[in-house]
């Protein structure tokens, strides 16, 4: 799909973290924690002094709907867009993320995709200058923590109620973009995921291919892929999936306009069956054997099989349609390293580009910070992590990064100091140190990393 973009300049976006997620029957609502919510207006200001022109911003289900414990209903969402249009900024609104709906329904529940379509449409007949959409961030991520990991409602840790909440959402996202479409006709599916890839000892390379297969399985729905001779078909329809709604998605009717791709540090894993080399807290494994599940960063593998451009070039390859880098941020309390990651970021979207990728836009992501994802939200710690901003003394202040993105916007590139070091995934440091040591133990052929 190369056109346009080839004589445009990389878009720089910005976002806020706004999940709703829900743990039992309590709720973590990250734009109350993270004071968005009072700061309100505010914010925005903050957003546009910056030069972003383009926001993943919520309207979210469990935040409107007044059947939901602490919704707000519409008219906080009334002043934030119209706030939002008057500094020039353009909302990619999102409408579930990571959440389950409010508290009559959920992932599994039959009506959940009915349901978050009717949502969409009276966003839609209420806000009808809105043209780019996401109603269900990161759909295939969400299943495996809510329905197949157990971490998030409902809380379940079966592969069948995990394949079914994935398509689940994935009809809730066709439902959704045909309500949207009646009164917003030239509206277009910004359709995000995280991405990632899975390197293993060759003991778990089956088990590495499955991951790596099961992966695409959101994007290979809405997209129209899984036909009849799809691998996963089968799969599906035995864990109770309706025929009739795989084949209402093989239309490529909710294929994305723009597929968003989403990828953290963590996103690349390396299992491994030597558990005695590794802590208990890392072992995990399936119904039949046992393995160290680690970050992938923290493996010597060969150089380019991980990261950013990586998996961009992997997107691109199996679906051909315009990407942005939807969420750059990384967790840690070095501003220097916050800055390496997104350039990181920012250099491999534009060599991409170079090479004739069609990628629009990169994101900066937690735009005033985020709080307890170091658990996945399933404890209360409030622990913070800065954004572009930092919220901790109770006003937003600039960060290191806040200064790199006014520099790449006015200017396209940037020479920093931070990138006189790279990031610590890819110092040699980084490997684990029980991992490190053992190396000499095993041969050359131990590790697969294709």
């Amino acid at each position: 799909m190369a056109g346009s973009f080839e004589h445009s300049p990389l878009a720089l976006w910005g976002g806020l973290e706004c999940s709703v997620v829900r743990i039992g029957n309590g709720w973590r609502d990250q734009v109350e924690e993270t004071g968005h919510q009072l700061r309100g207006e505010q914010d925005l200001e903050y957003i546009a002094a910056l030069g972003i022109r383009t926001v993943r911003y919520p309207v979210l289900w469990e935040r409107v709907d007044t059947r939901h414990p602490g919704a707000c209903g519409w008219a906080w969402h009334d002043r934030q867009l119209n706030a939002l249009q008057y500094h020039g900024v353009d909302a990619a609104v999102g409408l579930l993320h990571h959440g389950s709906g409010p508290c009559w329904t959920s992932l599994v529940d039959p009506l959940f995709p009915e349901g978050l379509a009717l949502h969409a449409r009276q966003v839609a007949e209420r806000y009808p200058f809105l043209t780019l959409w996401t109603p269900v961030n990161e759909p295939l991520t969400t299943a495996r923590f809510s329905c197949l990991y157990g971490h998030w409602y409902p809380h379940l840790c079966d592969e069948n109620a995990f394949l079914r909440a994935t398509v689940a959402q994935c009809r809730a996202i066709l439902l959704s973009m045909r309500a949207i479409r009646r009164h917003i006709p030239e509206a277009r599916l910004l359709q995000t995921e995280d991405l990632g890839r899975v390197f293993s000892t060759k003991p778990l390379v089956k088990q590495a291919e499955y991951e790596n297969s099961r992966r695409w399985l959101g994007l290979d729905l809405l997209c129209g892929l899984i036909n009849c001779a799809h691998p996963w078909r089968r799969r599906l329809e035995a864990a109770g999936v309706n025929p009739d709604h795989l084949d209402e998605l093989t239309s490529g009717e909710a294929a994305p306009d723009i597929i968003g791709i989403n990828h953290y540090v963590t996103s690349d894993r390396f299992l491994d069956h030597r558990l005695d080399l590794y802590p208990a807290h890392l072992h995990g494994g399936n119904e039949y054997q046992a393995y160290a599940d680690i970050e992938a960063a923290r493996v010597e593998l060969d150089e380019g099989e991980t990261g950013w451009a990586a998996r961009l070039r992997e997107a691109w390859n199996r679906y051909h349609r315009p990407i942005v880098i939807a969420e750059v941020h990384l967790g840690c309390k070095d501003g220097l390293e916050r800055v390496r990651w997104f350039l990181e970021a920012w250099d491999a979207a534009n060599r991409l580009r170079a090479e004739g990728l069609d990628i629009r836009a990169v994101t900066a992501w937690a735009l005033f910070g985020l709080v307890d994802w170091h658990c996945l939200l399933r404890e209360r710690h409030d622990v913070y992590e800065a954004g572009i901003y930092d919220i901790s003394s109770g006003v937003p202040q600039p960060t290191l990064m806040a200064d790199v993105l006014k520099r790449l916007i006015r200017d396209g590139s940037l020479a920093h100091s931070a990138l006189e070091q790279s990031g610590w995934w890819r110092r040699p440091e980084r490997v684990l140190e029980y991992n490190h040591k053992s190396r000499s133990k095993y041969k050359d052929n131990t590790f697969i990393v294709r």
